[in-house]
């Protein structure tokens, strides 16, 4: 499938089950999928920011999740998880869903996104690495896969990252 102009809106609740399925269908488990479920029931969820790209027929393809998270007690953003139905990988529906995502986010003034992912695939969006921020994990991830976003262009907080309780890290 060629890349695409895709339209992005906020997940709605008769989206849930579709965003399930695609973050089911898009990873080995249903490990992010019952992560969604999770962060919805927590306080880290922001409505607004669980945003989807959709096709022709408005049915959700790609999904893009940013949700509470601190840096030390600086509030920042989470940008996970993010998938794409397997039918419409590499269309660009991801990343629409991303930019949408970090577009609201700024809108809404936030700061500061955090992502875990892949190193070749997010800086494309701005994301720098966070230890060239003082900015970790209380795990052991590869220092490049570990990266920061400033929104506004003020200085991101440097600290430890924690997480909302769904992510159990």
């Amino acid at each position: 499938m060629p890349q695409q102009t895709w339209r992005t809106r906020s997940e709605r609740a008769d989206d849930i089950a579709r965003v399930h399925e695609i973050n089911a269908d898009a990873f080995p488990t249903s490990e992010e999928a019952e992560l969604v479920d999770a962060l919805r029931a927590d306080p880290a969820w922001i409505d607004g920011l669980s945003m989807v790209a959709v096709d022709a027929d408005d049915r959700p393809v790609g999904f893009a999740l940013l949700t509470r998270c601190h840096i030390d007690d600086a509030p920042a953003l989470c940008l996970a998880p993010c998938a794409v139905a397997t039918d419409h990988q590499r269309t660009g529906a991801g990343s629409a869903a991303i930019v949408a995502a970090l577009d609201a986010a700024r809108e809404m003034g936030e700061s500061t996104v955090v992502v875990l992912g892949h190193p070749d695939y997010y800086p494309r969006f701005g994301f720098r690495r966070a230890v060239d921020h003082g900015v970790r994990l209380s795990i052991e991830v590869p220092e490049d896969a570990l990266m920061v976003l400033g929104l506004d262009g003020a200085d991101i907080p440097s600290g430890l990252v924690r997480y909302a309780a769904p992510f159990g890290i």
